[in-house]
């Protein structure tokens, strides 16, 4: 790589990107006049008057220069890399080390190849030749935010560990809760600063949960986003018991019962966020592992437009929501955005002159104006409870986080019927199964069919990523499957550094709305098969998930595999 690196130095950026097509002669020439004076990087220029990315340029200096260009989402870089690297040298030239080579040379990512006075001074720090690899600048300023302060808390926990297990251990239990994770100082105990870190990053990363899992020799965090777990980090067994100790302690938790799950809270501030860390241990053969669901307390993707729903479902939803009285139900397994959706809903009926009460295990978002209990089994608060007690406070609309039994469904139904709307959730795979599952509860079908206003069925489909979707042609054989004309544009994912390779970003809900309608009474009514009450259903305008799933593949929103992959679940 050396040779190539003396063959760069002639080389300019502009004359290097106009080569490439990136950017036009007379684009270059206005940069450059700017360039005297402003004294700005040419590529700084570039990307602030928008005339080209990051993509882009880091795609125009790999095809130019020959370089690999590779996405550092999902790199793990190696520890022994970092060290010979410092921070502040990494932070100041802009280059992620990646990993030592059998050449002996060190393979680093920089934006900016042509950078050879940053090269030439690494070269001096380290006396070793470079194996170079093109990012993109944010996703270097991003990787070495990670890397660095990750596994510098890391090295000092193994250090501190290796020295003195006994003050270690000490050290864990005197220090209090961090309630802002981010504020934790140099001075804190390196397991602590070690364990603040992973929040404070998976708070960053918009993680929905958490995984520290212990195997003979490797402890390993995991991150899951957009509903794919991949790997974070991962640090020796041996300090496994501290990790956790530490999770325990600011969970609330028994630190001394290690052979029984445990249910803990963490209430934690990572960016002005208040972030509520749901945490459970599980005894494995290794050692406990412990998964943490993060809800985000500022309820920041409520709302029905935020969800990705069309207009039309929109429109169904708000006109069944206005109704005065009967139970309105969301379905759909663990981890399909229920309780987002029910939020977005009582968002709509959180007025003034509406005294609105919710029981919820746990309280996943809080809002200002509804009156939200916690159910707590311990002090014999449960469902069934909370809800007799709520019908004293002179209600008008209630919600019920989740109908899990008979007498929780029977007080619903009841408090419907004396004039409450009641929303709900349960576990069923359609919507219209869901009259099937509450019959096997043990309410009477006249009760349900007397009641029941609509019944949403949700799942959640990953989006496709918008800056690197590719359109290609439907193949005939997916087109008439699904009835579609042959050769018509969808979009596929492809995978880039915005979207840590994987080609989505973010999710979208698809929902199919039964509205009860006298025909659908009926069925229910008679105890009619699910079949039949899906197809009278249907014929009242309801479309079923695949359809929706359907219509977000040929607007371009997500990919025929997420559509194939709901269709497969859903058999």
């Amino acid at each position: 790589m050396s040779s190539s690196n003396e063959d760069w130095r002639h080389l300019k950026l502009g004359d290097l990107l106009v080569d490439a097509g990136a950017i036009s002669k007379e684009t270059l020439t206005a940069s450059l006049e700017e360039q005297k004076i402003s004294r700005m990087r040419l590529g700084e220029i570039l990307l602030k008057n928008g005339w080209l990315t990051e993509r882009q340029l880091a795609d125009a200096l790999s095809r130019q220069l020959k370089l690999p260009l590779i996405s550092l989402a999902k790199y793990k870089p190696a520890p022994e890399a970092i060290k010979i690297i410092p921070e502040a040298v990494a932070q100041r030239l802009e280059i992620v080390p990646l990993a030592i080579l059998d050449s002996g040379k060190i393979a680093i990512a920089m934006s900016d190849p042509l950078n050879v006075i940053a090269i030439d001074e690494l070269r001096m720090i380290t006396n070793a030749e470079f194996d170079i690899n093109v990012a993109t600048a944010s996703d270097v300023r991003r990787a070495l935010m990670n890397f660095y302060k990750v596994q510098g808390s890391l090295k000092s926990a193994i250090d501190e560990f290796e020295a003195s297990s006994e003050d270690f251990a000490t050290s864990i239990t005197t220090a209090g809760l961090a309630q802002d994770v981010a504020g934790v100082s140099a001075e804190d105990a390196p397991v602590v600063r070690l364990v603040s870190n992973i929040l404070e990053q998976a708070v960053k990363d918009q993680v929905s949960d958490v995984h520290i899992e212990v195997y003979e020799k490797m402890s390993k965090v995991r991150f899951r986003v957009d509903g794919a777990l991949f790997e974070y980090v991962e640090y020796p067994a041996s300090l496994h018991p501290a990790v956790i100790s530490r999770l325990k302690i600011i969970a609330g938790m028994d630190i001394s019962e290690r052979r029984k799950p445990q249910d803990g809270r963490i209430i934690v501030k990572v960016l002005d966020k208040r972030i509520d860390l749901r945490v459970n241990t599980l005894p494995t053969i290794y050692g406990e592992k412990v998964v943490m669901r993060l809800l985000d307390q500022s309820a920041s993707k409520v709302g029905l437009t935020n969800l990705g729903l069309f207009e039309d479902d929109i429109a169904v939803l708000t006109r069944n929501i206005e109704a005065p009285h009967g139970i309105f139900l969301i379905t759909g397994p663990t981890g399909s955005g229920k309780s987002t959706t029910l939020y977005s809903l009582l968002e709509i009926l959180n007025q003034p002159d509406v005294n609105v009460i919710t029981v919820e295990d746990p309280v996943e978002y809080t809002m200002p104006g509804l009156n939200q209990v916690q159910v707590n089994e311990k002090a014999g608060l449960t469902f069934t409870e909370a809800l007799r007690s709520i019908l004293r406070q002179d209600p008008d609309k209630i919600m019920v986080g989740e109908i899990r039994d008979y007498p929780t469904a029977e007080l619903a139904v009841r408090a419907a019927l004396t004039g409450h709307l009641v929303l709900s959730t349960l576990h069923t795979n359609d919507a219209p199964s869901s009259v099937v599952r509450l019959i096997d509860m043990g309410v009477a079908a006249y009760m349900i069919s007397t009641s029941l206003v609509a019944v949403v069925a949700q799942r959640l489909l990953r989006r496709l990523c918008p800056m690197c979707k590719a359109e290609y042609a439907l193949p005939e054989n997916i087109a008439a499957e699904y009835g579609l004309q042959p050769g018509i544009s969808v979009y596929a994912p492809v995978g880039c550094d915005n979207c840590r390779n994987t080609g989505y970003k973010g999710r979208i809900a698809i929902v199919e709305v039964m509205e009860v309608t006298d025909r659908v009474k009926n069925l229910i009514n008679t105890s009619a098969p699910v079949p039949e009450i899906r197809q009278a259903a249907m014929e009242g305008g309801m479309h079923v998930l695949v359809q929706s799933a359907l219509r977000n593949v040929l607007s371009g929103v997500t990919s025929v595999e997420e559509m194939i992959a709901l269709t497969v679940h859903n058999e």
